[in-house]
């Protein structure tokens, strides 16, 4: 048990240095979410955290004692670092725990204090003592073994929704905005306030959808792929179960998005049967929200 504990920290360190190293720059950039600056200072602090975390895998993988220990310790580190820096108020900035493309999270502390524990209860021997020889060999290569298919597994998946992201973006026509029917843009709307509060977004956007509607059920991979933007607080309001919204809205049918600014304000609205229309009225949001006059 103990061996594949050590295995799998090691395999988290390596992707973590792995990611970290395939855009340096950008990397090194995250770390101003610590208050980590200048520039000079966030790189060469990315190769002392790059290079502790390659010893430590390294450490952990040979089974030496002290490895657990740093381990520890490390991922103690990132925890306290990453929940400075969201009583910061830098919640959704990139972290760079994973590459440039992570981001800061009210799970960041979380995930550091769960794999510390690991260490931990590996540094106190509690997972049992590891063996030696040819038997910690074979451990250590079974557990690459799983997590390799694992990972494979989970490319496959991805590559699957992103086929079907991309069957859904071949209309290239427009997503339908008639000025008559739904919210009227500009005006703030009182039905907003149920969209999720989701730190670091810069828009809302409510999906109008129908339990009896094929087209939804077609498009849920889209409003799946668009509601994984941190940019963006999204919510799916259903026709039977949200009808108040519904009515306030002045939804005419399904599916329907309206994007709205973070006071409620309707920006952009539309009709839209896939991702490419979707994605086209949140950028019209974005584009009309800086010269918008706001109707009270």
């Amino acid at each position: 048990m103990s061996t594949v504990a050590q295995t799998l920290l090691a395999i988290v360190l390596l992707a973590a240095v792995a990611l970290k190293l395939r855009d340096r720059a950008r990397s090194a950039d995250a770390l101003a979410t610590y208050g980590i600056g200048p520039a000079a200072v966030r790189v060469a602090a990315l190769v002392v955290i790059a290079a502790a975390e390659l010893v430590i895998a390294a450490g952990l993988i040979a089974g030496v004692e002290w490895a657990a220990v740093a381990a520890c310790v490390l991922f103690a580190a990132f925890a306290l670092a990453s929940a400075g820096a969201l009583l910061a108020g830098r919640a959704g900035r990139p972290c760079a725990c994973f590459g440039a493309r992570s981001r800061l999270s009210r799970f960041s502390p979380l995930q550091g204090l769960l794999a510390g524990a690991l260490a931990f209860a590996l540094a106190r021997d509690w997972l049992g003592g590891a063996p030696s020889g040819y038997e910690r060999w074979l451990g250590v290569g079974l557990t690459l073994s799983l997590t390799a298919v694992l990972a494979l597994a989970a490319v496959v998946l991805a590559l699957a929704r992103e086929v079907g992201v991309l069957r859904l973006s071949m209309a290239s026509q427009g997503a339908l905005e008639i000025p008559d029917e739904g919210p009227r843009v500009g005006e703030r709307q009182a039905w907003a306030a149920e969209l999720p509060a989701r730190p670091g977004a810069l828009l809302g956007l409510a999906i109008f959808s129908s339990e009896g509607c094929p087209m939804c059920r077609r498009l849920e991979p889209a409003v799946s792929y668009v509601a994984a933007d941190p940019l963006l607080a999204v919510r799916v309001f259903d026709e039977v179960a949200d009808a108040p919204a519904w009515a306030s809205a002045a939804i005419p049918g399904s599916p329907y998005a309206v994007a709205l600014d973070l006071a409620g304000v309707a920006l952009a609205k539309g009709t839209f049967n896939s991702l490419v229309q979707l994605e086209g009225i949140i950028a019209t949001a974005r584009a009309r929200e800086a010269g918008l006059a706001v109707v009270v």
